[in-house]
């Protein structure tokens, strides 16, 4: 029996586009294969997370130069390529915490970056963690490279934390290369992940 499988040409568009035509092509269907091609590291990623959180089965090949993700909606699809440790978090709740900022609090900057630094540690150290952390605006210059409290951000990935930087904004500060920890990912799936909290702190 041939299989049909819908190709979704996403070459040459930035996030969030090839995330939300792939969800588009899903949503308009019970069951199915469909291929996004894309161009970029960043697409790509977003792409597999949207397939690893709705639960289809996926594939990537690398072809002259483009990533084409392979997913399987329905029956057919599994969870072998989902699988995700558990979040300690000792509350069943979704817990979202935003960082809009490199500095803890408005005054001296010398201090909120200490205060930013203690808050993160404690944070590590807590019985209730957030289940994601998204960092916009110079809140992605605490991902990078060097950053006083990547010991922090480490604990918390460690412990299941998902960690959402904004590309937009670390494309803004130019710092895109020097991110290192967290996933760079894009307004679509920032706005999707405070839309499905059950409570969200701004920092």
């Amino acid at each position: 029996m041939c299989i049909m499988i819908k190709i979704i040409d996403c070459k040459g568009m930035s996030c969030p586009l090839p995330v939300v035509n792939t969800k588009k092509y899903f949503d308009s269907i019970e069951s199915g294969t469909a291929v996004t091609i894309v161009d970029n590291e960043v697409a790509k990623n977003n792409v597999v997370k949207l397939a690893q959180k709705s639960g289809f089965s996926f594939d990537i090949e690398e072809k002259d130069g483009y990533f084409h993700v392979k997913m399987i909606k329905g029956e057919a699809s599994t969870s072998e390529n989902n699988e995700a440790g558990t979040n300690e978090n000792k509350n069943d709740e979704k817990f979202v915490i935003v960082i809009g900022q490199n500095k803890l609090g408005h005054g001296n900057d010398e201090l909120g970056e200490i205060l930013m630094k203690g808050y993160i540690f404690a944070l590590s150290e807590a019985d209730i963690i957030p289940t994601d952390i998204l960092f916009l605006n110079s809140g992605v210059k605490l991902t990078v490279e060097d950053s006083a409290v990547l010991d922090g951000l480490t604990k918390l990935k460690d412990k299941n934390v998902n960690i959402l930087v904004c590309g937009t904004c670390t494309d803004f500060y130019g710092v895109t290369d020097k991110v290192a920890i967290g996933e760079i990912s894009n307004m679509y799936s920032i706005v999707e992940t405070m839309n499905e909290a059950d409570k969200i702190i701004n920092i």
